[in-house]
């Protein structure tokens, strides 16, 4: 279910090739060598042994080499703090992984596990223990260095110290041990297809033991940069890392500029106050930027899904009669062509298109007359929700047709603009909404949103826990996939949310900027890959 993109700016779009070496999950060069990589169809992890290995001296491969020029590019959403183990939020991540912190394995372009800080690894026949050979020659930002006993100090303080709701990323890992300065050995309880993936996400950054006191304020950690200053409200400078293991950044200082109007965004762009927009946030507005002698338009994908996101925990919306009514109201294609100019795909249950499981299914197709049938049925005559909308162009654009949909069918909705502290202490930690619109950017994340009832959602459903357990210990990719499948299905069908669209990645740059990558099928916008002519 493709949406229709607007005629006048399908000229416009070009994806960027030159200088495309890799993906925003941290994969900038493909491994040297590799035998018999564990299968990461299903979740990202092996269930039947195999071995990985990585370049052997560094993370990046770049055509520019290294000068002492800066870039700015200009995002949306500020961190609140820049502890990912305590905050959620992916503007953090967004800002900090791969960057400032590394993981031991990445995605490549192809969405393949394969090698980062760790050289290789490999994984037993029984998919119990995976052992990673370290790089001997990595350190931290703060002089000390990386060694094994800072990989399982990593891991157990997951465990032990990071917010709850992360925190059972590792639940599965009964043992870390450095069996040498560069073997780490990691010991499950369970088989896992899921944990070898979630180690290339935040969960598997890796801290320096003496360099945590302040993680909210100070990161330290093993990347291609490091944080310079973090003027708030404003931007966060990045600094070369002089002493990084890897090929050097080619660009020496990178200002994450942030902007609470998408409008002042462009601006900047066309005023040479930054190179690059890293989310367009006014596709309608793209028309400024047809010279392609001054700028270029890419178009890519994204992991990230548009939901209007129901809190269970509402008494009207405990009942599937009034999720389903909901469901059926909202016309998506509408709202997808008038919010977003019909960039992007829709979606009718969770997972990007990219992903193996997806599934092109439409459970409740626009029908206002079946929303209020069963809004009469409910005995919902008189129904009002509260509507929290976080700082970000998409919600601010769907919601007046989401408003106004829900309206035709009598509900009414009270909308509220809120900052983003206030959206994350509202929605995700008091569970005080009704409806909110958010994009959630992270990969393969439908076990956090529906796999736990604490989730801000409320999502509870025994049946679909049990098919995700199932499918994270299956044998083959086969059978993770039907289990996925049949998981997503079940959630399709009780509406928690509405999928409004699959977000896609709209970038612009001054046509000088290379090395952007097209498709984000991570939370991580990688800066070490960019240069400029």
């Amino acid at each position: 279910m493709r949406g229709k993109r607007s005629g006048a700016f399908t000229a416009l779009l070009t994806v960027l090739t030159v200088g495309l070496v890799g993906c925003s999950a941290g994969s900038t060069s493909t491994p040297s060598t590799s035998t018999s990589s564990p299968s990461t169809a299903a979740s990202g992890s092996a269930t039947d042994g195999g071995t990985s290995s990585g370049p052997p001296t560094s993370q990046a491969s770049t055509s520019a080499p290294a000068g002492d020029g800066t870039m700015a590019i200009g995002f949306v959403l500020e961190p609140i703090s820049l502890d990912f183990t305590q905050t959620d939020g992916a503007a953090i991540t967004q800002a900090l992984l791969l960057n400032v912190y590394e993981t031991l394995v990445k995605q490549d372009q192809d969405g393949q596990i394969v090698p980062l800080l760790a050289k290789s690894f490999t994984a037993s026949p029984d998919g119990l223990t995976y052992t990673f050979q370290l790089r001997p020659d990595v350190m931290f930002s703060d002089g000390s260095p990386f060694t094994a006993e800072d990989a399982v100090f990593s891991i157990d303080r997951v465990k032990s110290d990071w917010k709850p709701s992360v925190k059972a990323g590792m639940d599965v890992v009964s043992s870390a041990t450095a069996t040498s300065p560069t073997e780490l050995t990691v010991v499950l309880s369970a088989p896992s297809r899921s944990w070898l993936f979630n180690m290339t996400t935040r969960i598997g950054a890796m801290f320096s033991r003496t360099g945590v006191a302040d993680l909210a304020n100070t990161p330290i950690g093993t990347g291609p940069y490091t944080l310079q200053a973090w003027n708030k409200g404003d931007s966060i400078v990045m600094e070369r890392n002089t002493t990084y293991w890897g090929d050097p950044a080619p660009i020496k200082t990178m200002t994450l500029k942030y902007f609470a109007d998408p409008n002042a965004m462009n601006n900047a762009l066309l005023t040479g106050g930054i190179q690059v927009v890293s989310t367009v946030q006014t596709p309608e507005a793209l028309s400024q930027f047809s010279d392609t002698a001054k700028y270029q338009v890419i178009d890519g994908s994204t992991t990230g899904e548009v939901l209007l996101s129901m809190n269970d925990r509402t008494p009207a919306l405990a009942d599937l009669r009034v999720r389903q009514a909901i469901s059926y109201a909202l016309d998506r294609k509408t709202i997808l062509d008038a919010a977003w100019s019909g960039y992007g795909t829709l979606i009718g249950t969770h997972e990007a298109p990219t992903d193996p499981w997806f599934a092109d299914v439409d459970k409740y197709p626009y029908d206002p007359e079946k929303a209020k049938a069963l809004l009469a049925e409910a005995g919902q005559s008189d129904l009002t929700l509260r509507l929290a909308l976080p700082p970000v162009g998409y919600a601010a654009a769907a919601a007046p047709i989401v408003i106004s949909q829900l309206a035709a069918v009598g509900i009414t909705v009270q909308d509220s603009d809120v900052d983003f502290a206030t959206w994350i202490k509202s929605v995700f930690t008091d569970h005080d909404f009704d409806l909110t619109i958010i994009n959630h950017v992270e990969p393969r994340d439908a076990p956090t949103l529906f796999g736990n009832p604490d989730y801000y959602i409320g999502y509870d459903n025994a049946a679909v826990r049990d098919l995700f357990a199932q499918a994270d210990r299956a044998t083959t990719d086969a059978a993770a996939n039907t289990d996925y499948q049949q998981a997503l299905d079940q959630i399709a069908t009780d509406a928690p949310v509405v999928w409004l669209w699959s977000f896609p990645n709209l970038i612009v740059a001054d046509a000088q900027v290379q090395g952007i990558v097209a498709n984000q099928i991570s939370a991580a916008f990688e800066l070490a890959t960019i240069s400029q002519s």
